[in-house]
């Protein structure tokens, strides 16, 4: 028996844009008189969609960000993505050996498809995925930690959420694999060993992956 879905998360996973989006974000709102550190961005931020941004400047602060937001930073990530963007090292062999041994992945990202698009086509990573096996938080509304995003991938591929395996680099995305009822691999390139605790495994390479979603699975 094995997996009848791979999930892959994007940022941090696939491509190593969590550095420069995090950087851009920590700079813009501190701009905009939300003091920001970088590791604030990371602590807080990391792994979740926009409206998190949003809810958590308002609860701090008491202010809302302004409506052009969203467009001016995602301007200023995609202009630093086409200039600088690099694939996780070894993560396009992972993908080219999933192909090769016909087991079935896809791509669930908090981004936005636009986001999603620049970022892998960028890279070279998006014919790995094409189309039909890319979703955003913005199919479903509410971003991780809410499973929503995991379930209605799995639903649109026709799997078995039981059986279903993330791979992940973020806390969010780590609970709302774990809410979804599936299997998480947690990445520590850059995220502690210990802000993923939850995972059922842990790796630091991308190149660890096949085997350990072939052991792992050898045992469902």
């Amino acid at each position: 028996m094995r997996y009848e879905l791979i999930i892959f998360d994007n940022d941090g996973v696939l491509v190593d844009s969590e550095p420069i989006s995090n950087r851009i974000l920590a700079g813009y709102l501190t701009e905009l008189g939300h003091p920001t550190s970088y590791e604030d961005s990371i602590r807080d931020y990391m792994g979740s969609a926009m409206h998190r941004v949003h809810e958590l400047v308002l609860a701090r602060s008491g202010r809302q960000l302004p409506e052009e937001f969203d467009d001016v930073f995602h301007g200023r990530v995609f202009e630093s993505f086409r200039r600088d963007l690099q694939p996780v090292p070894g993560v396009a062999d992972v993908l080219g050996k999933l192909t090769a041994d016909g087991v079935p992945f896809c791509l669930a990202s908090s981004g936005s498809h636009e986001r999603i698009r620049v970022a892998l086509h960028t890279t070279g990573l998006f014919e790995h995925f094409g189309e039909e096996r890319i979703f955003s938080s913005q199919d479903v509304g509410r971003g991780k930690p809410a499973p929503d995003l995991f379930l209605h991938a799995a639903r649109v591929m026709g799997a078995d959420p039981a059986r279903c395996a993330v791979v992940e680099d973020s806390p969010l995305g780590v609970q709302a694999a774990v809410a979804a009822g599936m299997d998480v691999y947690g990445f520590t390139a850059m995220t502690p060993a210990a802000k993923l605790q939850d995972a059922n495994a842990l790796f630091s390479d991308a190149r660890e992956l096949p085997d350990l979603l072939t052991t792992r699975s050898s045992n469902l």
